[in-house]
């Protein structure tokens, strides 16, 4: 049996429908901390069971009979994401799992700018530690992160953020098919997969062009320093933790840390990876 950690989330239920058109249901569970969100999935033959990375315990019972455990990474950044994880990798190894499947980061790196990357490298090392084969899915950076930081420029007409880089913006939607692709065919990547990535590395200055194009209205790139804009962020609201990884994106960027293009998406999905400007229609409503 194929285990989604997750299976609720954005990325996760994702996964789990595009494997759905891959292998039968009854050969699909998923763990997920709240069961009751997850009934319709139980409606179409997916076992649903209650796991927690936070309750190693629960794991036991979410992962049994698992021949692949699909580990979708958590939101928690340092030593949080990495007790989390570990427990998960431990949970689906006690359970016998043939593979542990991981969602890292195209820029996984012990030396990166950008915290969560380090804490995919040393996740990845877990997994080379961990005796059972592995599968790292060096996912693109989300395109809806760059969707999310356009925020409300479609009104103000203006995108304040600072200098950055190009960087591969990637659908969740392609991820997911890669990840069922991958899962559906066990074995078909030992260790880290080349960056999973779209077609194109774009800036936010070609950004804030397709936006134009898309509302009919100039939006205007505004560089501020990163200063300016972690202190932006705070006064918002967003923790001092979260701002300070906003701004290191930033810096990872302008480093060329997520500006790698590589096909070994467009090959997964057997077509080619939604384009940003699609991704920002569907966002901005623009028909």
């Amino acid at each position: 049996m194929i285990i989604v950690t997750g299976g609720t989330g954005l990325l996760g239920r994702r996964i789990v429908e595009s494997l759905l058109t891959r292998v039968p249901a009854d050969q699909v569970g998923v763990s997920v901390r709240d069961p009751r969100k997850a009934q319709d999935l139980a409606g179409r033959g997916v076992r649903v069971r209650h796991g927690d990375f936070t309750d190693p315990d629960s794991l036991a019972h979410a992962f049994e009979g698992a021949t692949q455990v699909l580990i979708v990474s958590v939101d928690k950044l340092g030593a949080e994401a990495t007790r989390q994880h570990r427990a998960a990798v431990d949970g689906a190894v006690a359970a016998g799992a043939h593979r542990i499947l991981y969602t890292s980061h195209m820029g996984a790196a012990p030396a990166s700018r950008f915290e969560p990357c380090r804490d995919h490298a040393a996740d990845e090392q877990m997994l080379r530690d961990c005796g059972v084969p592995f599968t790292a899915l060096r996912n693109g950076f989300y395109a809806a992160s760059a969707v999310r930081f356009f925020g409300q420029a479609a009104e103000t007409g203006q995108l304040v953020l600072p200098a950055d880089g190009a960087v591969s913006w990637t659908a969740h939607a392609d991820l997911a098919a890669a990840a069922a692709a991958i899962l559906a065919d066990e074995g078909r990547f030992d260790g880290a997969t080349p960056p999973l990535t779209a077609a194109r590395a774009i800036d936010f200055d070609e950004i804030a062009a397709i936006a134009s194009d898309l509302t009919g209205r100039t939006i205007q790139r505004v560089t501020v320093s990163d200063e300016e804009f972690r202190e932006q962020m705070v006064s918002y609201g967003v923790p001092a933790a979260q701002a300070d990884m906003m701004v290191d994106i930033f810096a990872a960027g302008r480093a060329g840390e997520f500006a790698t293009v590589d096909p070994a998406l467009a090959k997964l999905i057997d077509r080619e990876p939604i384009g940003f400007d699609t991704i920002l229609r569907e966002a901005l409503s623009v028909n």
